[in-house]
Parts: C-alpha cells; sequence; structure tokens
C-alpha cells in the first residue's frame, strides 16, 4: 500500500503537480451498483463481506478499506471525466480488474475502470469505450463484468502463466511467455492496439498502465526494462491522441519490498503523458 504515496511524493518532487492534485469525493452507491451487484457493495460499505469473500480479495475489508475503494474509484471516474476535457487525464491508483460484478478478488475491492466506464455512459457523454490492460495479470474481472456488452471492447495483453488461473473472456486476450522481453511484447501491443482502435471505433479509452510487466517486479515474468515501459505507454498514448481520442489512465499493478522504487516506476505513464504533451 505504501507505493501510492511514494508515487504521489515522487511527482510533486519532479515537478508534475505544481498545482496539486485533482482530488475525489468517494463514489457514491449508486456509481458502485453500476458494476457491481447491490449486495455486494451493501457488504463493503457496512462491513458485512463474507470471509470467503474477503480471502479471495487478500484483504479484510474494514472501513478504511471501502474508504479507500470508493476513493480510487471516484478518482478514475474523475479522470475520466478530465479526459474527455482535456484529452487525457491519469489516476494515481486505480487498476482494480480482478473485481467482478458479484465480488471483488485479488487485492481488488472494486472494478473502478468498470464503474467509471459505466457512469460516463449513464451520464450520456460517451457510448462506446475501449479498455486496454497492460497490467502482467488478465483483466479477468473488467471481462467477466462486460461479457456480451458490445458498448465496451476488452483487450487484454497478460502472462499466460500469471494470475488467474482460470482466466476470463475478453474480446481480445493475448496471453505472452515468461520472458517476453521488450522487442516481442513492443511487437504484441504495436499490431493489437492499432487493430482495436480501427475496429472498434470507441469514444474514448481507458489504460490500465501496470508496471508489474517489469523485469523487477515481484510478481510479473515479462521482463521488460524501464525503456520498455516508456515506449509501450508513448505508443499506446500515440495510438490513442493521433485519433482525437481522449484517454483515462489508472496505475494498475506493481509489486516489490522497496515500495519507493515502484512508486517511481508506476510514475512512468504520468512522465510520459507529461512528455507527449509538450512534444505535440
Amino acid at each position: 500500500m505504501r507505493k501510492f504515496g511514494a508515487l504521489a511524493e515522487h511527482l510533486r518532487q519532479v515537478g508534475l503537480v505544481p498545482n496539486g492534485f485533482h482530488e475525489p469525493r468517494e463514489a457514491p452507491e449508486g456509481w458502485l451498483r453500476l458494476a457491481h451487484s447491490a449486495a455486494y457493495v451493501d457488504g463493503v460499505n457496512h462491513g458485512s463481506v463474507p470471509r470467503g469473500v474477503e480471502k479471495d480479495i487478500g484483504l479484510p475489508i474494514t472501513p478504511e478499506v471501502g474508504r479507500r475503494g470508493r476513493l480510487a474509484t471516484a478518482g478514475t471516474v474523475l479522470a475520466g471525466k478530465l479526459a474527455l476535457e482535456h484529452g487525457m487525464a491519469a489516476n494515481t491508483a486505480g487498476g482494480s480488474h480482478h473485481a467482478r460484478y458479484e465480488q471483488g478478488a485479488g487485492f481488488c475491492v472494486f472494478n473502478d475502470v468498470a464503474v467509471a466506464a459505466r457512469v460516463l455512459q449513464a451520464d450520456g457523454l460517451i457510448k462506446r469505450t475501449l479498455i486496454i490492460d497492460l497490467d502482467v495479470h488478465q483483466g479477468d474481472g473488467t471481462a467477466r463484468i462486460f461479457e456480451g456488452d458490445e458498448s465496451v471492447m476488452t483487450l487484454s495483453v497478460h502472462g499466460a502463466r500469471n494470475y488467474p488461473d482460470a482466466k476470463a473472456a475478453s474480446d481480445v486476450d493475448i496471453p505472452l511467455d515468461d520472458d517476453t522481453g521488450d522487442t516481442g511484447y513492443l511487437n504484441v501491443i504495436r499490431a493489437a492496439v492499432p487493430r482495436a482502435l480501427d475496429g472498434f471505433n470507441p469514444d474514448m479509452v481507458f489504460y490500465n498502465a501496470g508496471v508489474d510487466p517489469h523485469h523487477q517486479d515481484k510478481l510479473g515474468r515479462l521482463a521488460l526494462s524501464d525503456q520498455g515501459l516508456i515506449d509501450r505507454d508513448w505508443f499506446v498514448i500515440d495510438a490513442v491522441r493521433s485519433r482525437g481520442l481522449p484517454l483515462a489512465a489508472v496505475i494498475g499493478g506493481g509489486y516489490g519490498a522497496d515500495h519507493d522504487a515502484v512508486g517511481v516506476r508506476h510514475a512512468t505513464i504520468h512522465k510520459v503523458m507529461t512528455h507527449y504533451l509538450v512534444e505535440a
């Protein structure tokens, strides 16, 4: 959990937030119920999540954990609205893609991207959304929430042998072998992302920029370098923005004992967005 504070502090130190962060209010029940069952939302909000579900999540669902989940989710909604206004925006949290309709899982309480997509649709701000998920783990919860929904396309590029054992069916799934490395990984991204953008024709894109494909990540196995993450994020940003589409990013997964190093790694998407704006 300490990586989130490390990320925020690093962004301050390098001067990317001279005017401070946009700060959301907690997501209301009505938003959360757009992507999750009423029973599950009530359980989190009122401290009555069954122990079996807590075990699947990997966390005790305390009031503090519930509040954090609501704030992270609201942050992704806010990032989506800011992206529609300014072209790009990034949350300093989010990417809880294992949470499915009926419950959370894999350290994910609420599926913030799914909620954000539903909120923007319900508000009439967008109709069609592409979710590009490049976390090392498959976005199984997101895939299940939007299964059969023609207004949302899910694209997941992930480690074939990583969590979850039982994969869902995204609209596009690209499982990769361990130690794929920069060249093989980027070749896949450069082929898959434009194909999805042009084939689906979305109104906006949500991007899970997980840094757990990095070679130093505790849970990742794909062996990307620092430059590989930079090149990946730059390509996704350029592919989306060159088509005139808004892009909202979330940080996704990143794991390791050195929380400062993980926080700095997560800052990649924020730095690349900034550099892209300067060069554009």
